[in-house]
């Protein structure tokens, strides 16, 4: 494969003046076998200024021919994926392309799986942000956007997707031609194409369909009724708010295999992630986040397909904007109605942590600052998606949704199939409202960091009380602020008594509010989490929730609180086993699984296993335990009538269930669930998943080795029980099943594609296994750099977020993670994972330092 240069911004500017791009006639063999494909493309483009130089991206296997208008090019002017057009006459012009380019392996460009269950092959591309050029031979930026006229020949069996409805053209061969598309960007071509198992209808005029490998057809047609349901109810909540009318000629979503991301927006054609077509039993919160993914990536049909961010500064057009529509959108129009708790808990968390890192970056950035694609790579972060979906449901807030909307429409239509920046975007919202559009951006899009709103609450003689509100931070906010008091006939339970909408000045401005009567057992600021802010309690306020949490009305109240405290853990304000206690105290009578599933991935995943050690460690595993115990009925529980078990649905059950087994230090119990093939008391059947789940913490405390392994792998030959089968091996606490792991990882072959390898990576680093692992360290950072650089930027990336060694929280881990930074020249991709792994770690060290 041809090595890539990035394309930077001044390039694609200085393409785009003199280039304009008509049509793309693209033509791919998928019959040549499983390493390669064949790939003919026939651009038609103009040129504005005669005598021009450009350059046009293909990165082949071998480049066979290329002709400019008629006249041979010479294939060995190819150089690091660019093909130099020299002395261009203006006018129009044709190029030709022809190339064998290479499958992948790692999610990049056309990536082809074969199934083991039964050996069926499938292809699909994945083009973003700058992998059009492994597919087909183009002029790679966003602002270029073109018509698309796609052929594929395949195998007699398969099917064929893309963007534009496909048809087979030669009766039952494997000919088939896709219906031009409108003007697109390179990165949103798609083509999809094997044996599928496919769910059609229609609705409103348009072909929709799902589709995926034929050995999870099953567990499609068990969910296919649900997820068109969705769709369908988004596709019309988005034609009630939106004037421009869907833009494309047909809807299909294809879940396929090893997926780097959750989705991507591919007009006509959505990919997902085929983990969610779910073959074992999962939480309502499982399906609102797979139905979110939904309205996330229809939404991207008008922000990012309709309308293109000009260059990749502006991901947050695209990113935040989908973010926010599908969470508000699915609430809207489906069942889901309570998706910003599961915002709150789940996503607001990420944009937070990644707020306060050194790699933190304006939701709009300045363009300098994102000069090349692979700057832009590392911007697909929790402040693109997170706290950009953040700032606009403050804007929405502070703006009205009127205006905001009438804002939106006119944007669409003055920017249809074509491209806009964050000024054009406020021009439009500008002319919808007489609000300071362009100063709330200023404040909210092109700073960083996090505002902290700490409250001090008094009294005076006069009965009276009030709030006044330290504001740490410049941007403005809306909020509310939810004054509570415990029931009379019930302390652990508290009563909404009012609440109150106010803004906080930006500039740090203080907000201060008084009222008559007594003060409030409970004054929470950004009750109903509408802003993007951290914020802290009174000390009276803090001992109300200590005693009475569980007692607070509202699931996204406690979502606030309860990131309050995660927060307060994070800054070494409070104890985390202090932490781990009020979940111990609280968590068992919470009802909602969205909140359980939150705060025991934080609770297990970093206060037990980052901030604490030893005998605090120990204690906060039993303690978690003993929460899913009580949630279950089972274990070290108050049994089933005590606590929560009673009250709370199948998906909190579940939810116990995962992290019951995530914190079992001895496997006895483990044991005894798998021999009985469930969790007793009438909990959770053991299916597939949570076999694995539990085999695996099982390898981790060396109960089981690799015989009860590959009888499990017998009896699931599924590509997801192949990853959990490398998953379990990798956690052997045995020198010869960790070197045989890390050889996979990191040896010469390059074997693993990248689900195996995360999958290898997942389990390999465990805190029980310290003595056994602690040599690895050094070997990572000796050879992340060198397989970064030869398996490219989703290799970086899985290695720097799966495969670094987080279970060694101590200063020689950090140094030599700041010196491989400094001295081993890690591509940008491991190097944004590194620096961001190690910022966490200095975290972590701070916690164990603030604890000592």
């Amino acid at each position: 494969m041809a090595r890539m240069v990035v394309l930077t911004r001044a390039e694609a500017q200085e393409r785009a003046r003199v280039v304009r791009v008509r049509r793309y006639a693209v033509d791919l063999d998928l019959t040549r076998g499983e390493e390669v494909f064949g790939s003919t493309t026939v651009v038609r483009f103009a040129v504005l200024e005669g005598g021009a130089d450009t350059f046009v991206e293909v990165r082949p296997r071998e480049l066979l021919r290329a002709e400019l208008d008629g006249a041979a090019l010479d294939p060995g002017a190819l150089r690091e994926g660019r093909l130099p057009l020299r002395g261009l006459a203006a006018g129009e012009h044709e190029l030709r392309v022809e190339a064998v380019m290479p499958y992948s392996r790692m999610g990049e460009g056309m990536h082809r799986f074969t199934d083991p269950e039964d050996g069926c092959a499938y292809v699909y591309t994945q083009c973003c942000m700058a992998d059009a050029p492994l597919v087909f031979a183009c002029f790679d930026q966003p602002d270029l956007k073109a018509e698309f006229a796609v052929s594929v020949t395949a195998p007699r069996e398969w099917t064929v997707l893309g963007n534009g409805v496909a048809a087979r053209v030669d009766g039952e061969g494997g000919r088939w031609e896709c219906a031009p598309t409108p003007p697109l960007s390179t990165y949103l071509m798609a083509v999809a194409a094997g044996p599928f198992h496919s769910v059609r209808t229609e609705h409103a005029g348009l072909p929709f369909g799902l589709h995926v490998r034929r050995s999870l057809g099953p567990h499609l047609e068990a969910d296919a009724a649900e997820l068109l349901e969705v769709t369908r109810r988004c596709f019309d909540r988005y034609h009630e708010i939106f004037d421009e009318p869907y833009p494309f000629d047909s809807y299909d979503q294809a879940f396929v295999p090893e997926f780097n991301s959750g989705a991507m927006e591919n007009p006509g054609l959505v990919t997902f992630r085929d983990e969610f077509v779910f073959r074992s039993a999962v939480t309502d919160t499982e399906r609102q986040t797979r139905a979110m993914v939904v309205a996330h990536e229809m939404a991207h049909m008008w922000f990012g397909d309709l309308v293109t961010l000009r260059w990749w500064d502006d991901i947050w057009l695209n990113e935040s904007f989908a973010e926010y529509m599908g969470y508000q959108v699915l609430g809207e129009a489906t069942h889901f109605t309570d998706t910003w708790t599961d915002f709150a808990v789940a996503r607001k968390s990420w944009g937070y942590d990644a707020d306060e890192r050194p790699s933190t970056h304006p939701v709009a950035p300045d363009p300098d600052s994102v000069p090349d694609t692979a700057a832009a790579r590392g911007n697909f972060d929790g402040i693109s998606y997170a706290k950009g979906a953040s700032a606009l449901r403050q804007l929405v807030v502070w703006l009205g949704e009127k205006s905001f909307l009438a804002g939106i429409n006119e944007h669409f239509a003055r920017h249809r199939f074509g491209n806009a920046t964050l000024a054009e975007f406020l021009d439009s919202l500008a002319r919808a409202s007489d609000r300071d559009v362009r100063g709330w951006a200023e404040s909210w899009l092109r700073t960083t960091g996090v505002d902290t709103l700490v409250p001090r609450v008094g009294e005076s003689e006069a009965r009276q009380w009030y709030v006044d509100v330290e504001h740490r931070g410049e941007r403005p906010h809306r909020l509310a602020l939810g004054l509570y008091d415990r029931a009379p006939a019930d302390a652990s339970r508290l009563v909404l008594r009012e609440r109150l909408e106010r803004d906080v000045p930006g500039g740090g401005g203080r907000l201060t509010v008084t009222l008559e009567g007594p003060r409030p057992d409970l004054v929470l600021v950004n009750d109903l989490d509408w802003t993007y802010a951290k914020v802290r309690l009174d000390p009276v306020s803090w001992g109300t929730v200590r005693a009475a949490l569980s007692g607070l009305p509202g699931q996204l109240s406690r979502a606030v609180v309860w990131n309050a405290a995660r927060d307060m853990v994070r800054e070494g304000e409070l104890e985390p086993l202090e932490y781990v206690r009020t979940v111990r105290a609280h968590l068992p009578r919470e009802v909602d699984n969205a909140v359980v599933q939150g705060v025991l991935a934080f609770a297990r995943g970093q206060a037990a296993e980052r901030f604490l050690v030893g005998a605090e460690r120990r204690e906060a595993l039993g303690l978690l335990g003993e929460v899913c115990g009580e949630l279950l009925g089972v274990g070290g529980g108050a049994g089933e009538g005590a606590g929560g078990a009673a009250a709370a649905g199948s998906g909190v059950r579940l939810t116990a269930a995962r992290y019951f087994i995530d914190c079992a230090t001895d496997p006895a119990e483990l044991l005894a669930w798998r021999s009985a093939g469930r969790v007793p008391g009438g909990g959770p059947v053991l299916d597939a998943e949570l076999r694995w789940r539990l085999l695996l913490r099982l390898s981790v405390l060396g109960a089981v080795g690799v015989d009860e392994i590959e009888e499990a792998r017998a009896a699931d030959p599924s590509a997801r029980g192949a990853e959990a089968a490398a998953r379990c091996r990798a956690a052997l606490p045995s020198a010869e099943a960790k070197e045989a792991a890390w050889e996979a990882m990191f040896g010469p072959a390059d074997a693993l594609s990248n689900y195996l390898f995360t999958a290898t990576a997942q389990g390999f680093w465990q805190p029980e296994q310290g003595e056994l692992l602690r040599g690895y360290v050094e070997r990572y950072f000796a050879e992340v750099v060198p397989l970064a650089e030869r398996r490219g930027a989703a290799m970086a990336e899985a290695a720097g977020r799966y495969a670094f060694p987080a279970a060694f929280v101590d200063e020689a881990t950090l140094a030599r993670g700041e010196e491989c930074l400094t001295s081993g020249e890690p591509v940008p991709a491991l190097r944004r994972r590194l620096e961001d792994q190690l910022d966490d770690l200095r975290r972590a060290l701070g916690v164990r330092a603030a604890v000592a």
